[in-house]
């Protein structure tokens, strides 16, 4: 299993095996090019109204973690195809805020590994 997190600006690289953009709007000032991507599933993103509530406040993160995770619950068509090929292969969730810690990406690969750690490979 192989999950990595990358922020979308910083250049693509073979490492990063299948890239996914996670965040539902584009990265300012990136070209498609330059992204590089492989799939941009904006339904993975957390919806706008929890977005806009969580505003990249580090206190609000646990909650955030929390209701994202509510969110991705009811969206599993969305992310199980994408958890089964990160059981084969390296999957780099991509995003663009300038927190490394605390944004979306980190939320979903921890959601998805807590499931691989579950479940097992699909």
């Amino acid at each position: 299993m192989s999950i990595a997190v990358k922020r979308v600006y910083e250049p693509a690289a073979k490492s990063d095996g299948y890239r996914v953009l996670v965040d539902r709007l584009w990265p300012r000032g990136l070209t498609k090019e330059e992204a590089a991507l492989d799939e941009w599933p904006k339904e993975l993103a957390p919806s706008t109204a929890l977005r806009q509530w969580f505003g990249h406040d580090p206190t609000r993160w646990e909650g955030f973690r929390h209701r994202y995770a509510t969110e991705l619950d009811a969206a599993a068509e969305y992310w199980q195809p994408l958890a089964s090929m990160a059981s084969r292969r390296r999957v780099t969730l991509l995003y663009g805020a300038r927190d490394d810690e605390h944004n979306n990406a980190v939320a979903l690969k921890c959601y998805l590994e807590a499931w691989l750690k579950a479940h097992g490979p699909h």
